[in-house]
């Protein structure tokens, strides 16, 4: 389905008009919320932390923040217009959000706020504002990126070789071997050209005066040596034009002394480490040029930290490679294992934050709840990476398939227990006001976005796409749309500050608009 795992909601909700006496458990729902919410925040806390520390960090989380507050001012203009319950309209901005996180965070509040006798009946109005919105919130975004696209005119191409050097994202990595043949930087070490000309580049094993080795920051290169190169399309041209001129032969094909291999970081040990503290250069005669996180590649450097699941691709002398192997773990076996150790600590940190009661004054008190305990902790674990022996990250593999099944929990829970309210809203025909509303607020939410941001932020309108892909399939359709993932750097980088202020605004719709 193009709507990905959100179909097991309107499946839920078909089941749930069938049979009104079928019911799922609130603790199933609420464990899927929270682990659900645990696993982003998890895989999210270091882009997190680290957005704040980027030339443009304040300034991108500012906007997004002011964004989804003018979708908030104009689903508070539309509650007034026609008269929406509170519990509606706040669960409208969620469904329009497509932010289920933000739903379920409002469920757990109307269960605080409520007697029992008619928390089910608000939280169904709930499920429904939500439900009848998403579709829109999916295909709204999607409207308004081909409009403004179109009005635009943006080259995604030309964009995308301008970002290759702002964003530490690459495309497609590829070697070459280059001939140093220019008398200008004869002499000169790799560390001064690295400082020189600020190339995203990794330089791998090299042939000088018939000697094949690996070289170093301090190697300096001689007439008629040659070198490997990894890196982009673009920066190994430019590599290629200032050293001399591109060699027919590839010294990647020569694996007589020195091999290449890709092995899998399984290790506890070296998760969450730098390449950098790892010394590997000191103990082998080795060079690590890429790796693969999840479907992006990205180039090797002292500062890159190192995840579970990751595949690290190095050029090592053969004799090196088994010890290299047992440094590494390079085990797909043990990545599909779950340290539970460290898993329910996190979860049981996360919980009980969430139990905690702050006392604002005497009539107004609040708690985190099932889905800000676990996002806070799970934020902080998530930048630290480990504490002592203890690594807080799970692999990328593990953790998305722990987000899709507690995702499946939340959303089929959801679904059947408000099956019956959603059929007869239809019935009512009140529903249309409500998707009437969602695709106001959608379009025009996105459309804002898009412009001001690009034309007032000067953001690049690839990032933006991301920014505003608040759904996978919107992702989806943005990076098919750009013909690059560039998309993903805008989606990751927001998908933090954007699920907190989500959950936030909800809730104080529901409380504001309740007075």
């Amino acid at each position: 389905s193009g709507l990905g795992v959100a179909a097991v909601l309107f499946v839920g909700l078909a089941c749930g008009a069938l049979d009104p006496g079928l019911r799922i458990s609130e603790l199933v729902i609420f464990l899927g919320l929270s682990v659900f919410i645990y696993m982003i925040a998890l895989q999210s806390g270091a882009t997190f932390f680290s957005t704040f520390q980027k030339n443009h960090g304040a300034r991108d989380i500012f906007f997004v923040f002011m964004m989804l507050l003018f979708s908030a001012a104009i689903t508070v203009g539309l509650h007034f217009a026609f008269h929406f319950e509170a519990a509606t309209t706040a669960g409208l901005f969620s469904g329009v959000s497509t932010n289920t996180a933000s739903l379920a965070a409002l469920l757990d509040l109307i269960s605080k706020q409520n007697p029992t006798a008619i928390e089910d009946s608000i939280s169904q109005l709930a499920v429904v504002g939500y439900s009848l919105s998403y579709p829109m919130g999916v295909i709204g975004v999607m409207i308004a990126i081909k409009v403004v696209h179109n009005l635009l005119k943006v080259d995604y191409e030309e964009e995308a070789r301008q970002l290759s050097k702002d964003y530490p994202f690459q495309q497609k990595l590829e070697s070459s071997t280059v001939r140093i043949t220019n008398e200008a930087i004869i002499g000169k070490s790799i560390r001064e050209l690295l400082k020189i000309y600020d190339w995203k580049v990794v330089f791998g094993r090299m042939q000088t005066q018939g000697e094949l080795k690996l070289p170093n920051w301090d190697t300096v290169l001689q007439q008629n040596d040659e070198i490997t190169v990894v890196g982009n399309e673009e920066e190994l041209r430019q590599v290629a034009t200032i050293l001399g001129m591109l060699s027919e032969e590839h010294l990647s094909n020569d694996r007589t002394e020195y091999d290449v291999r890709e092995l899998f970081v399984s290790n506890p040990q070296v998760a969450g480490q730098t390449l950098a503290s790892l010394n590997l250069s000191e103990q082998f005669s080795t060079i690590i040029t890429r790796i693969q996180r999840g479907d992006i590649d990205l180039l090797a450097n002292g500062n890159t930290v190192l995840e579970l699941g990751d595949r690290v691709r190095l050029v090592a002398h053969r004799k090196d490679m088994e010890a290299l192997r047992q440094v590494f773990g390079d085990s797909y076996e043990r990545l599909s294992h779950i340290d539970l150790l460290s898993f329910g600590s996190g979860m049981a940190l996360g919980l009980l934050l969430g139990m905690i009661n702050f006392q604002l004054s005497e009539e107004v008190n609040f708690q985190l709840g099932f889905a800000g305990g676990p996002l806070i902790v799970g934020l902080i674990l998530g930048a630290l990476r480990r504490t002592g022996p203890i690594v807080w990250t799970l692999p990328y593999s593990a953790n998305l398939t722990i987000r899709q099944f507690s995702l499946i929990l939340l959303l089929a829970g959801i679904g059947i227990n408000s099956g019956h309210t959603f059929l007869t809203t239809l019935q009512e025909g009140s529903g249309g006001m409500i998707f009437l509303a969602g695709t106001i607020i959608s379009i025009v939410s996105a459309i804002t976005t898009l412009l001001v941001g690009y034309k007032l932020l000067k953001i690049p309108f690839t990032v933006l796409l991301g920014m505003v892909s608040h759904q996978p399939a919107i992702l989806d359709f943005a990076t098919e749309q750009s013909k690059n993932k560039l998309p993903l750097i805008g989606f990751t980088l927001m998908l933090p500050i954007s699920l907190i202020t989500k959950i936030l605004f909800v809730q104080l719709l529901y409380i504001l608009l309740n007075i």
